[in-house]
């Protein structure tokens, strides 16, 4: 929703040149295209954005309470929205790589990124509705997210974030949820190598998962009522409460806790470990000290 009251309106304009609206205040901009020339909107506050274009670099800089609602950043605008506070992005297509930095309130609803490399870090406080992304490296360093509807296809996403919630999501994402703390992920899919490494405190409840070596070096990692799909070597070295719907192809030397499963292919526990985790699993296949590497 858009509470922002602006005093000027703009309308059908063409913005070239550097810093074309440069501080701007309770401004109302529609059907405009911010061309050629760096910075157009920087150091701006109270500002609505209808059916823009921006064309150029660093559009959004340094700016507070900005509603964008159908706006589009193409290629040349990258690195689009930085240092900036209270945001909402709705029904906007991004093309730009490296946007939304180190940012605080944002808000993105009904958003598509075509090329999400590197995007969307370092911010605070984040709510992602309906998001669709492709591109590595999303959303680094994040702290306080909520996220609903995301689609996501781009390795590496989530490094490094703290308190976050993922509900009703796809990603296809190698390395997803690496150096994170306090994630709760709630019904969705998950498709990628190595998935959740080095966390602590990560919670799956009703996903479906295929990962070669995943939750491996995680402490305090929770699983209720999960499916995997061809998951192998999967927690290495984590402490764990796993309760698996079906089976687990290989499971290989998680350092204490709980794993419940249908059946389990290979169990592969090494002798100083063996009586560190509980395995309950009336249908378990191969069992051995060290994988077949």
């Amino acid at each position: 929703m858009n509470d922002i009251i602006t005093a000027n309106e703009l309308n059908f304009g063409s913005f070239t040149g550097e810093r074309a609206l440069f501080s701007s205040h309770n401004l109302k901009v529609s059907n405009a295209i911010f061309d050629e020339g760096e910075s157009p909107l920087k150091e701006s506050s109270d500002i609505v954005l209808e059916n823009c274009s921006f064309k150029y670099k660093y559009p959004l800089w340094y700016c507070n309470n900005v509603y964008a609602n159908g706006c589009r950043w193409f290629e040349m605008a990258r690195a689009g929205v930085w240092y900036s506070n209270n945001l909402t992005i709705e029904n906007a297509m991004i093309i730009a790589p490296k946007n939304f930095r180190r940012c605080n309130n944002l808000t993105l609803n009904n958003v598509t990124f075509a090329d999400a490399q590197e995007t969307l870090w370092q911010n605070d406080n984040v709510t992602l509705q309906n998001v669709n992304a492709k591109g590595d490296y999303f959303a680094m360093n994040c702290t306080d997210i909520k996220v609903d509807g995301l689609k996501l296809f781009g390795n590496y996403s989530f490094d490094g974030c703290k308190n976050v919630e993922v509900k009703n999501s796809t990603l296809m994402s190698k390395d997803a949820f690496w150096n994170c703390e306090n994630v709760t992920v709630y019904d969705s899919v998950i498709v990628g190598e190595y998935l959740g490494w080095n966390s602590k405190n990560l919670t799956f409840v009703n996903c479906t998962i295929e990962s070669l070596q995943g939750m491996c070096y995680i402490e305090n990692l929770t699983m209720k009522n999960c499916k995997f799909k061809d998951t192998t070597l999967a927690f290495e070295y984590s402490t764990v409460d796993a309760e698996i719907d079906g089976n687990i192809t290989s499971v290989f030397n998680p350092t204490s806790g709980t794993i419940k499963a249908d059946s389990i292919d290979t169990l592969i526990m090494k002798k100083d470990a063996e009586n560190k985790t509980v395995i309950i699993c009336d249908n378990i296949g191969e069992q051995r000290d060290e994988p077949l590497w």
